[in-house]
């Protein structure tokens, strides 16, 4: 197994680059190929993937953080390295699993290539999961302290016998709210009594 590679580019390509370590170019498929430039040094945490009709692919990634997402979503069933890489293309490891421990549905289906059904089933097949690991701290992240602040208000609206899909709805609301504002835990739970109570007016 390749776990990682260190080299140079020598080259940039539409969905990837190439990368000469030591004499040898590897071709390794990246989320952005176009913020790398050539000649330049870098490490890539790698994954080797086999197709039984098309053989290997290797992925390479700037960060273990986008590794360790990358895995996660390729673990869902039917859904492969190729719409892993379009996600991870379109925004970072850390905006997913946040919009996977929101339930941000929304948020994912606005992706191109991501339709509503398959944001739903990301959704139900990775929140528990990326749930687990923020709180064994497996993923470390920026925003890990937004995550678990979001995580305790749905606690709190699950002790209150709010069901899944109006804690998800009342989450997807708070989160577009206050995207840019950090609120505190207890103005987060008087903000979603009031719309879940709005919502049942």
């Amino acid at each position: 197994m390749i776990d990682q590679l260190h080299g140079n580019i020598i080259a940039i390509k539409e969905k990837g680059l190439t990368l000469d370590v030591h004499g040898v170019g590897f071709a390794l498929h990246v989320t952005q190929p176009h913020q790398y430039t050539c000649n330049e040094g870098r490490l890539f945490f790698t994954y080797l993937h086999w197709h039984p009709d098309n053989g290997p692919s290797l992925y390479g990634f700037a960060t273990e953080l986008e590794r360790k997402v990358f895995l996660l979503i390729i673990d869902c069933p039917k859904i492969g390295p190729s719409i892993a890489n379009n996600i991870l293309s379109q925004l970072s490891a850390g905006h997913f699993l946040e919009l996977i421990a929101t339930a941000n549905q929304d948020g994912l289906s606005a992706l191109h290539g991501i339709g509503s059904k398959k944001a739903e089933q990301l959704i139900v097949e990775l929140k528990q999961k990326v749930q687990k690991l923020l709180k064994t701290g497996d993923i470390v992240v920026e925003q890990q302290q937004s995550f678990v602040l979001w995580q305790q208000l749905q606690d709190v609206l699950t002790s209150l016998n709010y069901s899944r899909q109006e804690i998800a709805k009342t989450t997807q609301y708070l989160t577009d709210k206050y995207d840019q504002e950090p609120q505190p835990l207890d103005h987060l739970i008087r903000a979603a009594l009031a719309f879940l109570s709005q919502k049942q007016a």
